[in-house]
């Protein structure tokens, strides 16, 4: 719901209102609200954050880099699940996942903090192998596979574009994690997707649902999405 966010803060009032965009998002079928509060809290504020912690009744997914003040708010939260992401301070949007080696010592004390206060720890990462049981040797519980990468080639090949995916989803299995997965996943290639990931937990997808929700409705798309992702593997 942060583009939800970045549109009433362009006005300076409460409208739309955020807190009751997600109770609507839950009431039409969302399993889950994800919010990113960036430092310069251009979208998502961390006022937000903790007014929304009692009223999310499904699962409340905070994403952010684990800086000093977004570990006191998550351990201040304690949200169902935080999804650690390796985003500079000004960055637009999350590029990129984790290099898990290079940042081990400080992806396993985050991870051991979360745990601590009973969260689910995802890290956000690409496809590849090592960086994925490196993630799980960190102690996550699962890892949230960075997408784009898939968006961008669908339409050219769309079994080459989810190929890594695939694999990628059985090494996080064997590994012992929980597989997530968003960034650019659409009403146009989520269900192939979906269908085609053996090990697949959740998707976390807020752009595409807001630029969907102009034309058709909060509501609509929401079930639209449910949809997408009812199929058999």
């Amino acid at each position: 719901i942060n583009k939800v966010a970045t549109l009433r803060n362009a006005r300076g009032e409460n409208n739309p209102d955020v807190q009751k965009f997600a109770t609507d998002c839950e009431a039409f079928g969302a399993q889950g609200i994800t919010v990113h509060p960036r430092p310069d809290e251009r979208h998502i504020r961390y006022a937000d954050v903790l007014r929304l912690k009692p009223l999310v009744k499904t699962e409340f997914n905070i994403e952010g880099y684990p800086s000093p003040r977004f570990m006191d708010l998550v351990l201040r939260v304690r949200p169902e699940q935080v999804t650690l992401v390796p985003d500079a301070p000004g960055v637009l949007t999350s590029d990129s996942g984790w290099d898990v080696e290079a940042n081990f010592d400080f992806l396993s004390e985050t991870v051991q903090r979360l745990h601590d206060a009973g969260i689910r720890a995802s890290i956000f990462t690409g496809t590849d192998a090592a960086t994925i049981k490196a993630a799980a040797r960190a102690g996550a519980d699962r890892v949230e596979l960075y997408t784009k990468p898939y968006a961008d080639n669908y339409e050219h090949d769309r079994e080459a574009a989810v190929a890594p995916f695939v694999e990628a989803s059985r090494t996080a299995h064997r590994a012992g994690l929980g597989v997530n997965a968003g960034h650019d996943l659409n009403l146009s290639n989520l269900e192939f997707f979906a269908s085609r990931l053996p090990y697949l937990n959740e998707v976390s997808i807020g752009h595409a649902v807001i630029c969907d929700a102009l034309y058709l409705g909060i509501e609509s798309v929401i079930k639209a999405y449910r949809k997408a992702l009812e199929v058999t593997k």
